[in-house]
């Protein structure tokens, strides 16, 4: 599933569907399937605090997804609706935003689409990508982050994007994360990759989408 369609500036999901209309997992999806280890500290130091960690998630998915929203309607040259947020959402989602306005200033990148969203007939996944621009002339993937780190997983996903492209008949030299922090002490953190970079990354890919398919069959066998 991918979050694509919007009713105000609340986005439904919908699927990804191949041309014959059956339905394609979303590389997000796809790649739910790995472990992160990571997380069990992170989350039982939150607990240490008494902080509910379902509800810290949300309201940081929350954040993430509004400040996405907001560099979307920036490189669409749009004006963003925020009545349904809280000032403190506003705020946080507010400093990603500046990180990635810094990001923009310093690298000037021509849109040729936002918010892009393809389907692999090939291989069986879609995927929305979040900036396909040209920066000095070159072709480069771009996709934004808001988490405190930039993680294995999210070159898996790159690389993901980037074949989708190239399916898509669209060049692609250069993929690269973005991470804009909701701290406002942070600055952008810039990691690119070239294509041959991301082979690896790839084939980590592939084998997800094989677990992910044989899983969905092993449940459907009972």
């Amino acid at each position: 599933m991918a979050v694509t369609e919007k009713v105000g500036n609340v986005k439904a999901k919908v699927p990804y569907r191949r041309l014959d209309g059956s339905t394609v997992p979303g590389v997000t999806t796809v790649l739910g399937i790995l472990n992160k280890p990571a997380l069990v500290p992170w989350a039982n130091e939150l607990g240490k605090q008494g902080i509910d960690v379902k509800k810290y998630v949300d309201k940081m998915a929350t954040i993430g997804t509004l400040a996405h929203y907001m560099i979307e309607c920036d490189l669409k040259e749009e004006k963003p609706t925020l009545d349904v947020y809280s000032p403190e959402e506003i705020n946080l989602a507010e400093n990603a935003f500046i990180s990635y306005c810094e990001w923009k200033d310093e690298y000037k990148p021509v849109v040729i689409a936002t918010e892009l969203r393809l389907v692999s007939e090939q291989h069986g996944y879609g995927g929305t990508i979040d900036l396909y621009c040209e920066i000095n002339n070159d072709r480069e993937l771009v996709d934004f982050k808001t988490s405190s780190a930039i993680y294995p997983e999210h070159f898996a996903q790159l690389a993901a994007y980037d074949r989708l492209l190239n399916e898509h008949n669209k060049l692609v030299k250069r993929a690269g994360i973005i991470r804009c922090g909701r701290d406002e002490y942070e600055q952008y953190d810039r990691q690119y990759r070239t294509k041959e970079q991301l082979h690896s990354h790839w084939l980590k890919f592939t084998h997800c989408l094989a677990i992910y398919e044989l899983d969905k069959l092993i449940r459907k066998a009972g």
